[in-house]
């Protein structure tokens, strides 16, 4: 029998060593989140520890996201699953959730409903059909507020902490060093952006709430009659006069809306248009800053263009 001195094996049990150590640090966290922002978030804190798939496309309607089979899969392996919540995906995320076989994932720690961590806006005080696709627990689209997204980081670090225990330091270093970066830069914008503060604007659907609150503007109305209904001749008509009296300076729309109804308004008012991304992957906004740099470079772009076009 050979026998084998530990002089001779300390090299073999070093690269064992190295090797345990490496996959400790390689991705131990499996995450589904809903939409592309938040899958960007989890990736901008998780770093190399999370996988992370998404579930929707950017600029895709989150609203209406088929819970196929491939989908179905991803819940079955997801230790996470991360998604908007207040309402935005009711029509398909508690399938995907009922049917993935997945238990841990339909509630915390395993389901993290990231606007329903956060202050939201716009909660109605009555709901009633008639009143268009309204979300009884306010708007959801948080993630256009960057004050609201640092909040959501440092929570998202700690159930990334409760989830992967083992990791839990590095997920609080990456998050501080995330925000380190991040979080000066809302400062930038806002000045950036002060040209912007006060400026009424109309909006196709009520996507932007929480950027015109972050930067201090005004919507005086929507292109949609009703939240979810398809701007119609006579609403669009009613506009134009409202957007001469009440001076509005932009009209605001995605790419999902189409420019067609935005278009129509701004040939006849001095309003102008302008197409802003809704999610980071969308016009080149790989992550969540530059989705932050794209949304006030066109609108203060668009403002002095209007503004030239209409001393």
């Amino acid at each position: 029998m050979k026998v084998q001195t530990l002089s001779a094996m300390l090299p073999r049990l070093l690269i064992a060593a190295l090797c345990a150590a490496s996959f400790s640090a390689r991705a131990d966290l499996r995450v589904l989140a809903c939409e592309p922002e938040w899958g960007q978030l989890a990736t901008e804190i998780g770093g190399d520890l999370v996988t992370v798939k998404t579930a929707s496309a950017p600029g895709q309607d989150a609203h209406h996201i088929q819970a196929r089979p491939s989908l179905l899969a991803q819940v079955r392996r997801a230790d996470l699953v991360l998604c908007n919540g207040a309402g935005l995906e009711a029509g398909w995320l508690p399938v995907l959730l009922n049917r993935g076989g997945n238990p841990d994932v339909r509630q915390a720690p395993g389901l993290f409903l990231a606007a329903e961590r956060v202050d939201r806006l716009e909660i109605p005080t009555t709901l009633d059909r008639a009143d268009g696709d309204v979300h009884a627990m306010g708007n959801p689209h948080v993630h256009l507020d960057p004050r609201r997204i640092v909040s959501l980081s440092q929570q998202l670090a700690d159930r990334f902490a409760t989830l992967d225990p083992g990791n839990a330091d590095q997920y609080k270093q990456q998050q501080e060093a995330w925000q380190a970066v991040f979080e000066p830069k809302i400062a930038d914008w806002e000045q950036q952006a002060a040209s912007l503060k006060g400026l009424k604007v109309i909006t196709h659907h009520r996507s932007w709430i929480y950027l015109l609150d972050w930067l201090g503007m005004q919507r005086v109305d929507e292109l949609e009659p009703k939240p979810g209904l398809p701007p119609t001749p006579g609403h669009l008509a009613k506009l134009v006069s409202k957007t001469e009296q009440q001076q509005v300076k932009l009209i605001l729309y995605r790419p999902i809306n189409g420019d067609d109804a935005a278009n129509w308004l701004a040939s006849r008012t001095p309003a102008c248009a302008v197409e802003l991304p809704l999610s980071p992957g969308e016009e080149g906004t790989d992550t969540l800053a530059s989705l932050y740099d794209t949304l006030i470079q066109r609108l203060v772009n668009a403002h002095q263009v209007c503004q030239g076009d209409n001393p």
